[in-house]
This record gives C-alpha cells, sequence and structure tokens, in this order.
C-alpha cells in the first residue's frame, strides 16, 4: 500500500489542536478593509475552529495531522 498524500496547500492552513480540534484562520482580511468596522477587524484576527460538517473531508485531505 503507498503512503497517502498530504494536501500541501491544507496542511499550511490548518493546525491541529491538543485536544484533536482542527484550528484555522477566519477570512475576510487581506484587503478592501477600509469599509470593514474596527470590530469586524478585531474579530478577524483571531482563529477559530473548524466546523464539525467538514471535520470529515479535512481529516481526509490531512491523513497525517
Amino acid at each position: 500500500m503507498p503512503k497517502m498524500k498530504t494536501s500541501r496547500s491544507a496542511a499550511k492552513r490548518f493546525k491541529l489542536t491538543g485536544t484533536g480540534k482542527l484550528k484555522r484562520n477566519k477570512a475576510y482580511k487581506r484587503h478592501i478593509l477600509t469599509k470593514k468596522s474596527p470590530k469586524t477587524k478585531r474579530n478577524l484576527r483571531k482563529a477559530t475552529m473548524t466546523d464539525a460538517s467538514n471535520v470529515k473531508n479535512m481529516k481526509k485531505i490531512l491523513p497525517y495531522l
């Protein structure tokens, strides 16, 4: 059985927490920031957990995480 390949793009975007959950950064913080409120931009700084509906697919493309 050959080794499974990790999706390199996903490996750069997701980290595993100590409890086994997937941590990700939020989107919409790259450009066009002038129309966004300071509160919105502040909340986009924080990392968050990947939604439970996506976890199964994420574990499939990150077999060695």
